[in-house]
């Protein structure tokens, strides 16, 4: 079936009678990222016995540039290096099919950004060697080629340190955090190769002077004293020392979230300690004053209108929103609807973007951590976008989904669909919870105590706070919300649907939990035709109720269950008869720092 699937799709395009282009944002191909030039020679798959490999001078399309032709009896891949040859093999591994044929074609392949990475925070739930090769595989197997990895925050250091090792001592960490759990220099020169390998480079994080609880802990000062500073750059050099610049060019030195008496000196002192070693420094922006020598790491989440960049500052895009903080369903749509480095262009400064995976509340499983946040999927359309670039911002502002009528729309639908077949054939572990979303539209009611608007709004998961934010309504106010549309069936049935009123961010936990049984969260309601639809049996009813940010107190301890987000659980059965049928949904927004979203999705029977 898959076979003759991929077979239809190819033969698809071959049937328009002209080659495809990213540009077209169209294409049936399953290839994530889509190549920029592809041209189909042809409906009978090949099975060639041969390949050939030729390094050529790289061009202004970069040293990632690879070419792929494959025809009946051979493939000849071109690449301006190392690199472009790791990615035309990962290209050639999409295109091949469970037989082990191939398309024949010619492609002609280059991302637009240099930088397209992903972080993860090893210093809040260590994750060991193993979970961080299969993050590096899943990198380089859509094309992505940085591995920031942040080494050490609040509750640890996670590197080997020999001439402090009060720094490893798990006494000085937070408790429940695996103490005393690091990373011994061998393993982490290990990580950089396995991961050089596959086309990644690894950029540590040593976060400074900043998020370094542990380091008070340990020493009895912070880190911008003068004694603090000294040990700081014991331990950096020792760090360089076992990690030269050759493996590891660049350093990230954090400086975000904290207030010190002397910003600017302290932030010379530490980029020019890391440059003595050879390394480029790289910054949170905001964060404490850099230079322009420092790569900033842009993260606010907004406008390109509300993102003040020097022109003369090279910078990285971390603004579309973070993995562990946005409903991971939408965050698909938010990724693609999001304008990498604000004009969708690479330019001198504009180097690409870093997708961040947070994990502040504690784990034990961690292999939790990457479903609750829908890593997978986010990788794969970040990497669509900063590998192709280019704008896609038609009728969209941050979270609320354009009407289904819009080109923007259509284009989405049609990556899904590629999507789609990725996860069956490639990431069905890794992809397990996610589903595609669709833009059906919805008559929304938004009442508060002084103002009632009503309005249309289209997707599978509306954002009510962005929608309140558009019509007047204060992010202080509580709200009540309806929303309702109608669903058509050509018989009487039965259909599984996600239904979600709560959607925590996996970092303050804000949330109001888990309901009541035989109650929705937020004081939910569902109906189908006027009847009530009632929600599943809670194992843990009335339980993980944080009306507040849970941040360094005992409440970010408690691990995240499935039953916590709407996303983990199993669809609701709803009965429709032949015709029309009305869909209703209510909820409320009514205590501070609540996410204000509700979902109804469609799944798979």
């Amino acid at each position: 079936m898959k076979r003759l699937l991929l077979t239809t799709l190819f033969a698809a395009v071959i049937a328009c009678g002209k080659a495809w282009s990213a540009e077209s944002n169209d294409t049936p191909c399953t290839l994530i990222p889509a190549p920029r030039e592809m041209t189909l020679h042809g409906v009978k798959r090949v099975a060639p016995k041969r390949c050939d490999v030729h390094i050529i001078a790289p061009d202004n399309r970069g040293d990632e540039y690879y070419s792929i032709d494959i025809s009946k009896r051979r493939i000849t891949i071109c690449a301006a290096g190392e690199r472009g040859a790791i990615w035309a093999q990962r290209t050639l591994s999409q295109l091949r099919d469970e037989d082990g044929l191939y398309p024949q074609l010619h492609i002609e392949d280059w991302p637009e950004f240099p930088i397209r990475g992903f972080m993860w925070d090893d210093g809040r739930n260590f994750a060991g060697t193993e979970v961080l090769h299969h993050y590096i595989d899943m990198m380089s197997e859509c094309k992505m080629n940085l591995f920031q990895w942040h080494l050490t925050d609040h509750p640890a250091w996670r590197a080997e340190c020999r001439c402090h090792p009060q720094l490893n001592d798990p006494q000085y960490q937070r408790a429940g955090r695996d103490n005393g759990c690091f990373y011994t220099y061998d393993e982490i020169r290990e990580i950089i190769g396995y991961a050089r390998q596959r086309g990644v480079t690894v950029v540590p994080e040593i976060d400074m002077p900043g998020h370094s609880t542990y380091f008070n802990a340990a020493f009895g000062c912070p880190m911008d004293s003068p004694e603090g500073r000294a040990i700081l750059e014991e331990c950096i050099g020792e760090f360089c020392s076992e990690i030269p610049a050759d493996l590891c060019p660049c350093i990230h030195i954090g400086s975000d979230e904290v207030h010190i008496s002397d910003p600017e000196g302290f932030m010379s002192w530490a980029q020019n300690l890391l440059r003595s070693y050879g390394r480029t420094t790289l910054v949170w922006d905001p964060g404490l004053p850099c230079d322009n020598l420092s790569v900033r790491q842009i993260w606010r989440d907004g406008s390109p209108d509300d993102t003040a960049i020097g022109t003369d500052t090279p910078f990285v895009d971390s603004s579309m929103g973070y993995l562990n903080y946005y409903d991971p369903l939408l965050f698909t749509a938010k990724m693609f609807f999001h304008t990498p480095c604000y004009t969708g262009r690479s330019s001198e400064n504009a180097l690409g973007g870093i997708l961040c995976m947070w994990n502040d509340v504690r784990a034990v499983d961690k292999q939790k951590i990457e479903h609750h946040n829908g890593m997978a999927a986010g990788m794969l359309v970040f990497a669509e976008r900063f590998w192709n670039g280019g704008t896609t911002t038609e009728n969209y502002t941050g979270s609320i989904m354009p009407s289904d009528t819009t080109q923007a729309v259509k284009r989405f639908y049609a990556f899904q669909q590629r999507m789609t077949l990725f996860k069956r054939r490639f990431w069905s572990e890794e992809m397990r919870f996610w589903t595609p979303l669709y833009a059906p539209k919805w008559d929304v009611t938004l009442s508060t105590p002084s103002a009632r608007v009503e309005f249309e709004a289209w997707g599978d998961i509306l954002d009510l706070d962005a929608l309140a934010r558009r019509y007047g309504i204060a992010p202080s106010e509580s709200v009540e919300c309806r929303i309702r549309r109608t669903i058509y069936s050509d018989c009487d049935t039965v259909r599984l649907f996600l239904a979600g009123f709560d959607s925590p961010a996996r970092s303050n936990r804000i949330s109001d939990g888990i309901p009541a049984q035989g109650e929705w969260p937020n004081s939910g309601c569902l109906l189908v035709n006027g009847e009530a639809v009632a929600p599943q049996s809670w194992q843990e009813p009335d339980s993980y109720r944080f009306h507040f940010n849970t941040w360094a107190r005992p409440e970010e301890e408690l691990p995240y269950t499935d039953e916590q987000l709407y996303w983990m659980n199993k669809p609701v059965e709803i009965h429709l008869h032949k015709g029309e049928n009305t869909i209703e949904l209510g909820l409320k927004r009514h205590f501070a720092g609540q996410r204000f979203h509700v979902a109804f999705i469609e799944k798979e029977m």
